[in-house]
C-alpha cells in the first residue's frame, strides 16, 4: 500500500493549480493595463500630451517623477510598468531619452519601503542599530548609481546605446522585429474599458484621463495581487532561500537576491524581508548588501514582462527601455560591488548614518523626508535656476 503524502503536502499540490491559474491570469491583467495606459494617451491629444511629456525633457525633472511617483504606489515595479506602457504606446509615445531618468527615479524610490519597516525598531535601540543600517545601505548604493550613471547618460547617452544595441542582438536572435505575442488578446481586453469610459465620458480628453486612471488603477492592482499570491505561494521557498544565502559567497547571495525577487515580484518585499533579519543579529551588512544588489537585477523582470504588452511600431522602445532598466541596475553592480573600496562606501555610509540616527529620532525621520522629498526638492529648485 503506497504511503500517503503529508498533510501539508496533501493540502499545498491541490491550491497549486488554481494559484497558477490565478497568476497567469493576473499578468494578463497587468498587461491590459499596461496596454490602456498607452490608449488613455492617445485620446488627450498632441497638445497635452506634448505638454506632459515636454516636462520630463530635463533629466532632473524626469529623476523627480521617478522618486516621487514610486514613494507614493510604495512600488517600482508599478513606476516601470507604466514608464514601459508610455514609451511603447504607439501615437503617444514618451521619448526614450526622457524616460531613462524616470527609470533612475524609481530605483531610488523603491527604497522607502524598507526604510519604513527599519523606523519599526525605533523603540529598541539595540534592534534600531542593526535595522537600520540593513535598510539604507539600499538607498545609498541606489544613489550612488544614479550618481555615477545620470552624468554619464546625458554625455554619453550609454545606458539608451546599451539598451538599443542589446535589443537589437535580441530582436536577431528571435529573427524578427518584436511585437507582442499577446497583441490581438490585449487590444480585444482595451476594448471594453474604452466603451465604458466612453459611455460615462463621451468621446473627449476627459475619457483619456479616465483611461489613464483606470489603466494605473489596473496596474497597481493586479500587481499588488500578484505579489500577494506569489508571496503566499512560495513564502517558505523564500525564506529558505534568505535563510541558505547567510554565509554563502557574494555571487550566490546576489543570485538569491534576483530570484527571491524575481519569484515574488518586488524588490521591496525581499529587501524588507533583510530589515528584521538583521534586527534580531542574523544578518549582517556586508551579507545584506549583495542579496539588496540582486533585488535590483530581480525587479527588472517586471519591466520586461511590462514590455510583452507593446505593439506597433513603438513596440521596440518598451522593450529597449526595460533593458535600460535591467542594464541601469546590472552596471550599477558592475562599478560599486566588485572592487573593495567602491563596495566600502555604501556600507560606511549606512553606518555612519546610523549613528546619526540612533542620537535622534527627529534626525531619522528628517533623514528619510530629506532622502525622498528634500531630494527631489532640491533637483526642481536647481531645474528652476538652471532655466
Amino acid at each position: 500500500m503506497p504511503a500517503s503524502l503529508p498533510p501539508s503536502t496533501s493540502r499545498t499540490r491541490p491550491l497549486a493549480i488554481p494559484r497558477a491559474f490565478t497568476i497567469l491570469l493576473l499578468l494578463f491583467g497587468f498587461l491590459v493595463g499596461v496596454k490602456a495606459l498607452g490608449a488613455g494617451f492617445k485620446l488627450l491629444g498632441g497638445d497635452a500630451i506634448d505638454a506632459i511629456f515636454a516636462a520630463t525633457e530635463n533629466p532632473f525633472m524626469g529623476l523627480i517623477v521617478g522618486i516621487l511617483a514610486t514613494t507614493v504606489v510604495q512600488s517600482s515595479s508599478v513606476t516601470t510598468a507604466m514608464i514601459v506602457g508610455l514609451v511603447a504606446a504607439p501615437e503617444a509615445a514618451l521619448p526614450l531619452s526622457n524616460a531613462v531618468p524616470m527609470i533612475m527615479g524609481a530605483n531610488i524610490g523603491t527604497t522607502v519601503t524598507a526604510t519604513l519597516v527599519a523606523l519599526a525598531h525605533m523603540g529598541r535601540r539595540e534592534e534600531f542599530e542593526r535595522a537600520f543600517p540593513v535598510a539604507v545601505c539600499h538607498d545609498v548604493f541606489n544613489y550612488l548609481t544614479v550618481l555615477i550613471l545620470l552624468p554619464l547618460e546625458m554625455t554619453t547617452g550609454y545606458l539608451r546605446r546599451a539598451a538599443e544595441t542589446l535589443s537589437g542582438v535580441l530582436q536577431g536572435v528571435v529573427g524578427f522585429d518584436y511585437e507582442s505575442p499577446f497583441a490581438d488578446a490585449l487590444s480585444a481586453a482595451v476594448v471594453p474599458i474604452e466603451f465604458i469610459v466612453a459611455q460615462v465620458f463621451g468621446v473627449s480628453q476627459f475619457q483619456g484621463v479616465a483611461i489613464i486612471l483606470v489603466s494605473g488603477g489596473i496596474i497597481f492592482t493586479t500587481l499588488f495581487l500578484l505579489v500577494k499570491v506569489m508571496r503566499s505561494l512560495v513564502r517558505t521557498r523564500v525564506e529558505g532561500l534568505v535563510t541558505n544565502a547567510l554565509g554563502s559567497s557574494a555571487v550566490l547571495a546576489i543570485l538569491v537576491g534576483v530570484a527571491v525577487t524575481v519569484m515574488v515580484q518586488s524588490s521591496s518585499i525581499t529587501t524588507s524581508l533583510l530589515v528584521p533579519l538583521g534586527a534580531a543579529g542574523l544578518l549582517r551588512l556586508e551579507q545584506a548588501l549583495p542579496i539588496t544588489i540582486g533585488a535590483n537585477i530581480g525587479t527588472t523582470v517586471t519591466a520586461l514582462l511590462a514590455a510583452l504588452a507593446g505593439s506597433g511600431v513603438n513596440a521596440g522602445f518598451g522593450l529597449q527601455i526595460a533593458l535600460v532598466h535591467f542594464m541601469f541596475n546590472l552596471t550599477g553592480l558592475a562599478v560599486i560591488y566588485p572592487l573593495k573600496v567602491t563596495r566600502n562606501i555604501p556600507l560606511r555610509a549606512a553606518r555612519y548614518l546610523t549613528t546619526l540616527a540612533i542620537r535622534s529620532r527627529r534626525l531619522t525621520l528628517l533623514w528619510v523626508a530629506v532622502l525622498f522629498y528634500g531630494v527631489p526638492a532640491l533637483l526642481l529648485f536647481l531645474d528652476r535656476v538652471m532655466r
